[in-house]
């Protein structure tokens, strides 16, 4: 066959930039990337500028530092900072271990009888702040009548002014955080223990192991990327916490349980200090950052996802 009769060679066709799917792609991402920097980005650097301001409705003033040289010399800064950080050792910890102790117990149980428990557990997140503050503040009661009190005086103890006292007040906070909010952490700390197979503790059976050594050489590993998360978002909601400390003390006695986050709060919306606010909102985050850093460094190295 002659040069002239073979068939031209056709040219592959060049793939599009962008296909179609590619588009809906970045439109549903493009969502959900607006939404990120109106509600995250635009008022974080919004409250860096503020927090270099002397703030007013109409007119604020450059104050360049100031706000921050007025939250380092401020002592109530620094106490609220040690409450907190009280708070959160004693809290998160503490937390972990109860949600772990609970979810191995309910994991003989039947499936259904394991969702009533995890219901009952989660109930407190569902239920409103106020109305479960509300509930505490009976339960703390100073009066006789007050149900902790009620059982000190069954064992023939005296009574104790739980949220008047500065000595009772922390402690109240942190019982209350333990015994009410465990529910989600209970649900995560299942579904990994659900995740676990079976021939591990099938092996270990066979070898004569104790259910206190297959709690600590299988389960615990095991579920170490679930505890290194729950220990990370723990301290940043203990950080955080705002509710108990405005409910049920308003930040006393004698400041004893101002946390840093009602610190915050007071300064923007009871003194109207919205750059001090600002200040010593942005310093919260670099603290809850390099606390989050520093866990993962150190707790996240021999983790794998």
């Amino acid at each position: 066959m002659s040069k002239s009769t073979q068939p031209a060679a056709v040219k592959p066709r060049k793939k599009p930039f962008f296909t179609n799917d590619d588009l809906w792609g970045y439109a549903f991402i493009g969502v959900a990337v607006i939404f990120f920097l109106m509600f995250t980005i635009y008022p974080l650097i919004s409250a860096v500028i503020t927090s270099l301001e002397d703030y007013k409705p109409f007119g604020s003033d450059f104050v360049g530092l100031k706000n921050y040289q007025t939250t380092f010399t401020n002592t109530l800064f620094w106490k609220s900072l040690k409450n907190t950080l009280v708070y959160t050792a004693v809290v998160v910890p503490l937390s972990l271990l109860i949600s772990f102790a609970v979810a191995i117990l309910i994991m003989p149980f039947k499936k259904k009888l394991q969702s009533v428990f995890k219901a009952m557990y989660y109930l407190p997140a569902v239920a409103s702040g106020i109305a479960l503050s509300v509930v505490w503040l009976w339960i703390y009661d100073s009066s006789p009548s007050g149900l902790f009190n009620q059982l000190l005086t069954f064992f023939h103890l005296p009574i104790q002014n739980w949220l008047g006292s500065s000595k009772t007040s922390m402690l109240s906070l942190m019982i209350m955080a333990l015994l009410s909010g465990q529910g989600q952490n209970i649900i995560i700390y299942t579904a990994a223990l659900l995740g676990i197979d079976n021939t591990y503790f099938e092996a270990a059976e066979l070898d004569g192991a104790t259910f206190m050594q297959k709690v600590t050489r299988i389960v615990f590993p095991l579920v170490k990327p679930t505890t290194l998360f729950l220990l990370v978002t723990g301290v940043i909601g203990s950080f955080q916490v705002f509710m108990n400390a405005y409910m049920m003390t308003g930040g006393g006695p004698d400041n004893a349980t101002t946390m840093i986050g009602l610190l915050i709060y007071n300064n923007a919306f009871t003194y109207n200090k919205y750059g001090l606010a600002c200040a010593q909102a942005v310093i919260l985050t670099i603290v809850i950052a390099a606390i989050s850093f520093l866990q993962f460094k150190m707790a996240g190295s021999d983790v794998e996802y």
